[in-house]
């Protein structure tokens, strides 16, 4: 179940970098504050569960 986590969550976290590129046009600083953040915790989240289950994942 866990790699329908990492599709989500890697959707969001590409997202959120194309928000950070409309947010920098728009001159938002707020948006571009949360919009790194979303892209940075989503994105980690996704990289360490591919290093830690692999892809596809491996069920114990």
């Amino acid at each position: 179940m866990s790699w329908i986590l990492m599709i989500i969550f890697g959707l969001i976290a590409i997202l959120s970098v194309v928000g950070t590129f409309q947010a920098i046009k728009e001159k938002n600083l707020l948006s571009v504050v949360f919009n790194v953040a979303a892209a940075a915790i989503f994105g980690w989240f996704v990289v360490m569960t591919v290093l830690n289950s692999g892809y596809p994942p491996v069920h114990h």
